[in-house]
Parts: structure tokens; C-alpha cells; sequence
């Protein structure tokens, strides 16, 4: 068979584009290299949905950010994923910074972001009093928010997958050929071919590129650390709170959750092209989040720490997103280049991918049976004793709790599992569920996770892995 289009790369922004083509009547196929969705930098990133002031006007970024922050929360929504407008803040810790933080309202103005404001220092300290004696001011932004990155691409997916989409795992695109006007695309699990293919394999992204011959821009791998704090700490501040931006990006910032704990971070280095999956925390990096993250709110503690982490985002040479049709084949379209904000301009950016697509193909016809709204997932945390007495008659799993920090039942693990592109590793239920997620992190739910994976999936526990292949956590009995 012949898709009508390709997907390389279900993070954020190929998992929403599945989702998109999947209101038209088209055979799509969604590729992911690894074992499972939202892998790379949608796993690993601030989860925050800008208003879209920092962008310079008449960009990419400027257009799409603006547009996806207005349709996040009807996304969301309609996928039954959590998501909170709590604004943003750019604090300024002194006059010439103040200076900043009007020029970013200038640009916020020119680029159409809709409630914005400055404020002085004691409507500031009114709204953060955990906030630095140094604060002076802020710009704020209403319309800012936060959403849980994976969570949502994981939601997309699902619905992509109902409405008609074949999902691919462990798929990596390796080579690809274009013959007759057809793609030929080489992976570990067979040769597969499309008429279109939608370029969104991140900080590979310029890799696949190079496959079809175009090498018009270099993706320069940015890597940055941060810190989930305790749940204890997650009030700290109420909104997003950001430093005054540098050329390397949007500086460290100090955040809440949509799961209620408290983020610190990114630091921004550039690594080497052969480091581009290089996800390793450093103590260099991780101190460099502490100290800056004390600047906005002295309260900050590592001792609050229950994980840190890495992401490594695409930073493009062109200092863009490159969407669209590549110029050395018009059948291969570009979505790569997606760094901050990327994740707020995703809802955007798939709609606009898919289209490009449609009008391409031509008179491409309406998927009749396309529903758009995903039922919403059972929380045992979040359930009213009368909801959890009544899903209990119905399926005794959801009454064994299994990870005590955040409360997740056998039947929450069971529903990831068995939902569509569900979980096939640890790392899955953990994205999916949380149960691994809180101040143990996974010491006393691991081995159980593992004993319902291999129960749900009938395979030797053995081959369950952490997340994916080359990450078995148990090999043989010792007694």
C-alpha cells in the first residue's frame, strides 16, 4: 500500500498534524523512531504555552505563536488535557531591565498579543510576594498558560489513531528515495511508501532533510537542565515567572505545574551535532539553574528537588521555523526548526501543516467519521469518593492503589496500556499515568508497573524495558 502522507516523528507537532490530516479521508501513517510518542524534545521542555511577545515581529515564530496560544485551550479541551492560564510575568530587577520589559510590550503590541500590561513594583510583589526584594516591575501577560507537553501529544495521538491514522513505533526513518512521485522510506520494520511526507523529526530534523537533498538550513542542538520540585513547594508562585531574555533564549524560569509541583530551569548550551541525543544532567548546569532560579525567588530550594532532567531542543541556523514545502521537492514538507515556542504555536502549526498537504493532494474529501473530542481519562486523584465507589464496582483494579505518591490505581495502568497507541514501557505508563512520577519516583510502584506490563501484554517480564531497547530492567532471576 501507498500512504497519501508520511509522518516522520510523532513529538508535539507531528502527533497534532496526524490529528489535523485525520479530518480529511486520507491513508496517513505516523513514524516514530523510538518506542513511543513525545520522545525527544516533548518530553523534556518548559511546558509553557507563551503569549507570544518574545518573537520578533513578522516571524514565523511571531505568527504561529499568537495563534496557538488562542487555540490551546480549546485544544486541550477537546483532547481532556489538563491546562491552566495562569499568565505570565517578565520580571526586571532593575531600571535598565525595566527598559527591556517595555520593548517587549512593544513587540508583544506589534505582534497582536491580547492582554498584556505593566506593572509597577507593588502591583508586582502583590502578585508574587515570594518574589526577590530586587523586583521592580514586570511585564505580564494574561494570556500566557501552562499544559503538560506529552500529555497532550500522547492525547493526540490516541485520537489520531481513532479517526484512522497507523501509528509506527520504533520506526527511525533511515534513508528515503522519491521515484515516480513516490517516497520510499527505509526503516528497521520494512520499506514503506508516500506520496507526501511531513518533515517533523526534531533535532533530526535536518538529517531527514538531507535524504530527499535539501540541505538549506542546520538544526544546532540546544541542551537544557532543570528541576522538578515537590508538590510542597508548588505555590511558590502563582504564575510563570521569567528573567529578561538573552540571545540564547528566554533565561531560567521558575514555574507551577498542571500536576501541582514546582519547575526550575532551562539552562541553554549548544552542543556538538554528535551530541544531539546527549540528555545527561551536569553539576555545572544543574547549579546554574539554582542560582538563577534564586534570583527570581530566594525561597528556592534544591532540597525541594525530587528529579532533574534534560531536553535538547532544535535550534535552527535560520533563527525560524522552516515550514512548508522544501524547495528541492515540493511533495516533502518542512515542519522542523521548532524550538521555543514551539510547543504554544503547535496547535497552529499542525493545522497549517495539514492544509498544505490537502491543498496540495486537491479536492481531498472530509473524514466522515471524525471526531475530534477524546474521552476524558480516570483520575483516581482527582475523582469524588462517588466516582471512585462507582468505577470500583465496575473494574476491582481501579480500588489497588499502586504508586502511593501520586495515588495511581491498577486500572489507571491498565487503560494506558490497552488504550490506542498506549504504553509499552515504564517510561509510557509514567507519561500517561503519573504513577512513578512523585518523591519516590518510581522506588516502590516500579516492579509493579513492570508486572502489568508484561501481564497486559503478554510477553516475559524480562523484555519490559525502562523505555525501549537497550533499557531492560530485569534480566534473569538471581534466586
Amino acid at each position: 500500500m501507498c500512504y497519501d502522507v508520511a509522518i516522520i516523528g510523532a513529538g508535539v507537532i507531528g502527533a497534532l498534524t496526524a490529528r489535523e490530516l485525520s479530518r480529511f479521508a486520507l491513508n496517513t501513517v505516523l513514524l516514530e523512531a523510538t518506542n513511543d510518542v513525545a520522545m525527544g524534545a516533548t518530553k523534556a521542555n518548559s511546558a509553557i504555552v507563551h503569549a507570544g511577545f518574545d518573537a520578533k515581529p513578522g516571524t514565523l515564530k511571531a505568527k504561529f505563536n499568537v495563534k496557538g496560544c488562542e487555540m490551546m485551550p480549546s485544544v486541550c479541551k477537546e483532547l481532556s488535557v489538563p491546562y491552566k492560564n495562569n499568565g505570565s510575568l517578565v520580571v526586571a530587577f532593575s531600571p535598565e531591565e525595566m527598559d527591556h520589559v517595555r520593548a517587549l510590550y512593544e513587540r508583544g503590541l506589534a505582534n497582536g498579543v491580547p492582554q498584556m500590561s505593566i506593572l509597577n513594583e507593588e502591583e508586582l510583589k502583590a502578585m508574587e510576594p515570594s518574589l526577590a526584594p530586587e523586583a521592580c516591575g514586570a511585564l505580564l501577560a494574561a494570556s500566557a498558560g501552562i499544559v503538560c507537553p506529552y500529555e497532550l501529544t500522547i492525547a493526540a495521538t490516541e485520537n489520531a489513531v481513532t479517526n484512522g491514522v497507523e501509528f509506527r513505533r520504533n520506526s527511525k526513518v533511515e534513508g528515503i528515495d522519491f521515484e515516480n512521485g513516490v517516497f520510499t522510506l527505509h526503516t528497521p520494520r520494512g520499506d514503506l511508501q508516500a506520496k507526501y511526507v511531513i518533515n517533523c523529526a526534531g533535532v533530526h530534523s535536518d538529517d531527514v532533510s538531507r535524504m530527499v537533498g535539501d540541505d538549506s538550513f542546520t538544526i544546532i542542538p540546544r541542551r537544557g537542565e532543570y528541576f522538578i520540585l515537590d508538590k510542597a513547594v508548588g505555590n511558590m508562585v502563582s504564575h510563570t515567572i521569567f528573567q529578561c531574555p538573552t540571545a540564547m533564549g528566554k533565561g531560567i524560569l521558575v514555574t507551577p505545574t498542571v500536576d501541582c509541583n514546582l519547575m526550575i530551569g532551562p539552562t541553554a548550551e549548544d552542543l556538538p551535532k554528535e551530541d544531539e541525543d546527549n540528555t545527561a544532567t551536569t553539576p555545572k548546569g544543574l547549579a546554574q539553574v539554582k542560582k538563577f532560579a534564586c534570583k527570581s525567588c530566594p525561597a528556592v530550594s534544591t532540597r525541594n528537588a525530587i528529579t532533574s532532567f534534560t531536553g535538547v531542543r532544535a535550534h535552527p541556523d535560520v533563527d525560524d521555523f522552516i515550514l512548508g514545502p522544501s524547495k528541492v521537492n515540493a511533495q516533502f514538507i518542512q515542519g522542523a526548526g521548532i524550538e521555543s515556542p514551539g510547543l504554544s504555536s503547535a496547535p497552529a502549526i499542525a493545522v497549517y501543516l495539514a492544509h498544505v498537504v490537502a491543498e496540495a493532494i486537491g479536492d481531498v474529501k472530509a473524514n466522515e467519521s471524525f471526531n475530534g473530542e477524546r474521552k476524558d481519562v480516570f483520575r483516581f486523584r482527582h475523582a469524588t469518593d462517588e466516582e471512585r465507589a462507582a468505577a470500583i464496582a465496575k473494574n476491582p483494579a481501579y480500588g489497588r492503589i499502586i504508586c502511593r505518591c501520586e495515588t495511581i490505581t491498577e486500572g489507571e495502568i491498565i487503560d494506558a496500556i490497552r488504550a490506542p497507541a498506549g504504553a509499552r514501557d515504564v517510561d509510557g505508563v509514567k507519561r500517561r499515568t503519573r504513577a512513578g512520577m512523585g518523591r519516590c519516583q518510581g522506588g516502590f510502584c516500579g516492579s509493579k508497573v513492570v508486572e502489568i506490563l508484561a501481564r497486559e501484554l503478554g510477553c516475559d517480564i524480562n523484555d519490559i524495558t525502562k523505555f525501549g531497547s537497550g533499557s531492560n530492567i530485569l534480566f534473569n532471576k538471581t534466586k
